[in-house]
């Protein structure tokens, strides 16, 4: 079975065509436009053009997608519908409902949370996958921890109650002046901090809170607060920079891995999973690995490019939940779309 799969849910036009027999998976293209030089200037992503791109980006990086390639082979079309920026969101529905139509193909709406976990299956092994699983999906815009009892049915964790823990890395870069995105730049001046001591320490939110949520506006408020007692001179060297960076994305892992450990001990997890576009974090992963691995449980986490957004996870996420449909006039964009109920 081949299927297209397409994303817009954000910043990046994505799509690709993933070839599917049972547990085995071929990538046949993969092509991403990012738009992350045009939102820059805002320091955020700007909804209005982010839709406008990838109006403009679907067709061109459709024919890259098909290049070589017959698309009356393609058997099914698959998109996200949520969550996501509902102005972008529309526009890969609408691309896809019209490709659809053209080609007689059957669609597979795809939730984009859903596919940020199974991304872990485009490289490993489905079947060697011991249940349950715990899930945590971290990104620009989630924050969430999920009991994955099998595929297709999660139970709600612990979610962030304000900042996820991407907006916070990106809010933290702003305050410092770094630039669009933050995890990057944050996590490239934290590999240079070689100081000895900490002048300062950050403070890790909710950590000894008896729940799995997360928050993260506190440390970008402890963060501002700092910067702004500073001396201009301190504000702008690079030790002071490189600091805070090391602080922020240390206090951010630490709340990440502390839930996540304590959630998978109190639901009896064997597997723990990691995705979203923070996962592509190379502390975030070296540390993942050994904590999950130092309990005795199985660490799984996607290649770095399977973490950002891409249209492989969205056709793979189509083809295990199989929800095959031609029904094209209840697909509607869910911006705020929810995979479970919270226990």
């Amino acid at each position: 079975m081949i299927i297209l799969g397409i994303d817009t849910s954000c910043d990046e036009t994505a799509l690709a065509l993933l070839k599917a027999e049972k547990s085995k998976f071929e990538i046949l293209s993969n092509v991403i436009s990012s738009q992350i030089e045009l939102h820059k200037k805002y320091g955020g992503v700007f909804p209005a053009l982010a839709k406008r791109e990838h109006q403009k980006n679907l067709p061109t990086v459709f024919k890259k997608t098909i290049k070589n390639f017959d698309p009356s082979r393609i058997d099914a079309i698959s998109f996200t519908y949520g969550p996501g920026l509902e102005p972008c969101l529309w526009q890969g529905i609408n691309f896809a409902l019209d490709l659809a139509n053209n080609l007689k193909k059957p669609i597979i709406p795809v939730n984009h949370i859903e596919a940020h976990i199974l991304a872990n299956f485009i490289e490993n092994d489905i079947s060697s996958v011991q249940l349950p699983a715990l899930c945590l999906v971290v990104s620009g815009g989630h924050t969430t921890l999920f009991l994955m009892e099998k595929i297709g049915c999660y139970k709600l964790v612990g979610e962030t109650k304000d900042d996820a823990a991407g907006e916070c890395f990106d809010k933290v870069a702003r305050i410092l002046d770094l630039g669009y995105p933050g995890g990057p730049i944050i996590s490239k001046l934290a590999a240079e901090f070689k100081g000895e001591f900490l002048s300062f320490e950050l403070p890790r939110p909710m950590i000894h809170q008896k729940n799995y949520d997360f928050s993260f506006s506190g440390l970008k408020t402890a963060v501002l607060y700092n910067y702004k007692k500073q001396p201009l001179k301190i504000r702008k060297s690079k030790n002071y920079i490189r600091e805070m960076a090391f602080q922020t994305q240390q206090a951010i892992i630490d709340v990440l891995l502390h839930k996540t450990l304590s959630a998978a001990e109190n639901f009896k997890a064997k597997t723990i999973m990691l995705g979203g576009g923070v996962a592509a974090n190379k502390e975030l992963r070296e540390r993942f690995k050994k904590d999950i691995e130092d309990r005795k449980m199985t660490a799984y986490m996607p290649s770095k490019e399977f973490c950002t957004d891409n249209g492989v996870m969205i056709a793979l996420t189509a083809y295990l939940s199989g929800k095959k449909t031609t029904n094209f006039k209840k697909i509607k964009a869910d911006g705020n779309l929810n995979i479970s109920a919270k226990i």
